[in-house]
């Protein structure tokens, strides 16, 4: 009894530990393939191009980029290129080869004339409004700068009529006291014409004197007028 048992766990192995999986199942899941030899059917190696760039869950991207430039191509593209340049080179192929797909003329370029073109509009659109602002600009200093001349010109127009006033009351000053001085020579050279009689002046003769030469002498009055003499 005890050989039969002997026997048939031999001839059993697996039922003696039923818990761990057989060795094929656990080598199939850990090796699971990229998305670029999964499409190709061969099996991934460790050093394989696709696989740090090309997940299995991305299979779309690959066939893209398949279908576009080739995977031949784009494997010695990326064996030319440096390890930190190789990410950013297939994130460029995959989208380029989306393009292409969509547009099968233009491609990526389309897109990027649309681009340039909405570019263009922008900076057309910026570059009126700084056209706009700075006649605005211009417009403020203009006003500005006429509000200070104007007061300028305010400033002087004071200064010159007061100067103007005083130079006019000055005139006018010198012409009454050149009237004054003429008057008084008049009413001197009258006295002295005048015919002396027993040793006095004659009165009459000299108010016929100042009647016929029209000088009269003038002096202010209390009331701040002037008065005939």
């Amino acid at each position: 009894m005890t050989s039969s048992s002997a026997s048939s766990v031999s001839r059993h192995p697996a039922a003696s530990n039923p818990s761990f999986p057989p060795a094929t199942t656990v080598l199939s899941i850990g090796s699971s393939p990229c998305a670029g030899c999964k499409f190709l059917r061969r099996k991934c190696q460790p050093d394989c191009i696709f696989s740090p760039y090309f997940h299995a869950d991305q299979p779309h991207k690959f066939i893209s980029v398949h279908r576009v430039f080739g995977a031949s191509n784009v494997a010695k593209l990326l064996a030319e290129l440096r390890p930190d340049q190789r990410e950013d080179a297939v994130n460029s192929l995959a989208y380029e080869a989306e393009m292409r797909l969509r547009d099968p003329v233009y491609g990526c370029v389309g897109v990027i004339s649309l681009l340039q073109r909405d570019l263009r509009q922008l900076q057309l659109q910026l570059s009126y409004a700084r056209a706009e602002l700075a006649r605005y600009h211009s417009a403020a200093a203009a006003a500005a700068a006429a509000a200070g001349s104007h007061q300028f010109v305010n400033i002087n127009a004071g200064v010159l009529g007061a100067v103007a006033a005083d130079h006019h009351l000055g005139f006018l000053r010198g012409q009454e006291g050149a009237q004054m001085a003429a008057r008084l020579a008049v009413n001197a050279a009258a006295y002295e014409a005048a015919p002396v009689i027993n040793g006095t002046v004659n009165s009459a003769s000299v108010a016929a004197g100042l009647g016929l030469l029209g000088g009269q002498l003038m002096r202010p009055s209390a009331a701040g007028g002037d008065a005939n003499l």
